[in-house]
């Protein structure tokens, strides 16, 4: 395993993801294929249904429960102080726990005030219910708004990442001032599995292109990846990631499929 060390805490760069999977049998088979893999990273939210399944396999795993790295994120309606409170109480319940490792918030509010959920927050961290706390889909400038209004510090954004779909501006800010970027999506949608560049670069090294989508951003800086299977052959493969290394020119070449790189990040990269 590998790890993005921040605010203090080394968080596992590979998770795994627990949306959009159609029953509580099917996620805690995942789930229970991730830990046995090694996975040590689990992401679930409020609105996923996920956490009763998450907490489940936790305990049913051979594993302790200091030894994974749990995120859940608040529903869009549980922004104000008071739901912050109330609903992660509530999801310690349904995940059967006595804390998150880390607590986000899902995308950007605009009718509660980013201050007030932060406030919250960092009470519950205060509290011992959350160890971190961090931000989901949050523009840099949000992501910079953030930052003034917490106490704690932004752990981590997450956001949607991957070699169609990168984050420059972001990830350089997250570069600089020592927060993870989470991404989510990290095998894309559509055809990114596909793409001509990704498989030629996986020929070369007899991977699979979702082997090498995960290689490109486990080796960026700050960088985190939580991918998404319900298939436990694909969760099996996807962490079956840590015993190569790509190039800094198939980084490059990876990097320049969806434009090219902006220069500042091309020279955090070092590329």
């Amino acid at each position: 395993m590998e790890y993005v060390t921040v605010d203090g805490e080394a968080v596992p760069a590979l998770g795994f993801g627990t949306a959009s999977m159609d029953t509580d049998e099917q996620r805690e088979r995942a789930i229970a294929a991730a830990l046995a893999a090694g996975y040590r990273h689990l992401d679930t939210a409020q609105i996923y249904g996920s956490e009763p399944a998450v907490g489940r396999s936790v305990r049913d795993a051979d594993v302790d429960r200091e030894e994974v790295f749990v995120t859940t994120k608040l529903a869009g309606d549980n922004r104000a102080y008071d739901a912050v409170i109330d609903s992660t109480r509530k999801s310690l319940d349904r995940l059967g726990m006595d804390y998150v490792d880390l607590l986000l918030i899902h995308s950007p509010d605009q009718d509660v005030p980013h201050e007030e959920t932060l406030d919250a927050m960092n009470e519950l961290r205060d509290e011992g219910m959350i160890r971190h706390l961090g931000v989901s889909n949050f523009s840099v400038e949000e992501t910079r708004e953030a930052m003034t209004h917490s106490e704690a510090p932004i752990l981590t954004n997450q956001v949607e990442y991957n070699v169609h779909e990168r984050q420059d501006d972001l990830l350089s800010l997250c570069i600089e001032e020592n927060i993870m970027l989470t991404a989510y999506s990290p095998l894309g949608v559509g055809d990114l599995l596909e793409d001509e560049t990704v498989r030629g670069i996986a020929d070369r090294h007899e991977r699979t292109a979702a082997q090498v989508a995960l290689r490109w951003l486990l080796q960026q800086p700050m960088v985190a990846a939580i991918p998404m299977s319900s298939n436990p052959d694909h969760v099996r493969g996807n962490f079956d990631v840590f015993d190569f290394e790509l190039s800094t020119e198939e980084i490059g070449d990876l990097s320049a499929i969806d434009g090219d790189l902006d220069d500042d990040l091309a020279s955090k990269l070092d590329l």
